[in-house]
C-alpha cells in the first residue's frame, strides 16, 4: 500500500460541447467540442499536499469534478488508491471528500442534518454522529444558534465552514479542495487553512488543493503545479519552480509560465 500512489492520473482528457456564436439569426449555432483538460498526467503520494494553480477557466474545477466522480472523462485514466475513478465510482466516493465554493448540500436541510446524512453515507453509526457533529461544528467556529437554519439561508463563508466540518467529520483519505477559502473573510480564511493542516496531520489525508491564491499554495503544499488552458505545464516544489523560471516569487513564476496575470479571469468549465 505504501508504494501505491494515492492519486495517479494519466493522459486525462475532458471535453465540453459549446455552441459557436457565429452564423447569424437564420442559421443554427454550430456546436463544437472544446477541451477543458487535455493529456493531464501527475501522481500524489499518500499524505502529500499538492496545489494546482490556475486561473478560472484553466480546468481546475473540471479536474476536481472528475476525481470526485461527478464527471465522466473523454480519455486517459485516473486512480485513487488503485481504484479506477470511472469504473469503480462507489469505492472512490468512500475515499474522497470534496470541498468547493459550490459545495453540494441539501439546501433546505440544516447544517446538522446535512452532516448526519454524510456521516451515514460514510458508515458512521447514529450514536457516533450525534457525538461528533456538535464537536466538529464547534471546532470550525459555527454559531450554535444557527445550526438549525436551512443551508440556503447561510452565507457562503458559513457554508464553507460546513463543507470543512463535513471533511473533518468523515476523515477522508483524499481531500479535494476547489478554492476552499474563496469568499471568506481574512480570519475565516486563516482558520480554514489551519483546518486543512490539521486534517492532514491528524488523519494522514492526501490533499489536492486547487486555488488561485499563491500564498495559500506556497504555505500549504509540498508541490505546486500550474494548470493553463487545460494543460498541466509544470509540477514541482515552490523553490524549484521559482528557479526554473528565474523568478523571485511563485506569482512571478506563474506569469513567466503562462504569460498571464490572475486578473485576466474568465469562468471555469
Amino acid at each position: 500500500m505504501s508504494s501505491q500512489p494515492a492519486v495517479e492520473v494519466q493522459d486525462l482528457r475532458k471535453e465540453f460541447i459549446r455552441r459557436d456564436g457565429g452564423g447569424g439569426v437564420r442559421h443554427r449555432r454550430r456546436r463544437k467540442r472544446v477541451a477543458a483538460l487535455h493529456d493531464v498526467t501527475f501522481s500524489l503520494t499518500r499524505g502529500e499536499c499538492v496545489a494546482i494553480l490556475g486561473q478560472n477557466g484553466s480546468g481546475k474545477s473540471t479536474l476536481v469534478r472528475l476525481l470526485s466522480t461527478l464527471l465522466q472523462h473523454d480519455g486517459g485514466s485516473a486512480h485513487v488508491f488503485g481504484n479506477d475513478v470511472f469504473r469503480r465510482p462507489r469505492a472512490v466516493q468512500r475515499l474522497v471528500n470534496r470541498v468547493s465554493v459550490e459545495a453540494s448540500f441539501f439546501k433546505r436541510m440544516s447544517p446538522a442534518e446535512n452532516l448526519s446524512y454524510s456521516a451515514r453515507f460514510y458508515g458512521m453509526t447514529p450514536r457516533q454522529s450525534r457525538e461528533a457533529i456538535p464537536r466538529i461544528l464547534e471546532r470550525v467556529g459555527f454559531p450554535p444558534e444557527r445550526r438549525g437554519e436551512p443551508m440556503e439561508d447561510l452565507s457562503r463563508g458559513m457554508q464553507q465552514k460546513i463543507a470543512l466540518a463535513r471533511a473533518l467529520l468523515v476523515a477522508p483519505v483524499l481531500l479535494l479542495l476547489d478554492e476552499p477559502t474563496t469568499g471568506l473573510d481574512p480570519r475565516s480564511k486563516l482558520e480554514v487553512q489551519g483546518f486543512i493542516r490539521s486534517i492532514r496531520e491528524q488523519h494522514d489525508a492526501t490533499i489536492l488543493l486547487c486555488t488561485h491564491d499563491m500564498a495559500e499554495a506556497e504555505a500549504l503544499a509540498d508541490r505546486i503545479g500550474i494548470l493553463h488552458e487545460g494543460a498541466l505545464i509544470c509540477l514541482d516544489t515552490a523553490d524549484t519552480l521559482k528557479r526554473a523560471y528565474g523568478a523571485e516569487t511563485v506569482e512571478a513564476a506563474f506569469l513567466a509560465a503562462t504569460g498571464r496575470q490572475f486578473e485576466d479571469e474568465k469562468e471555469d468549465e
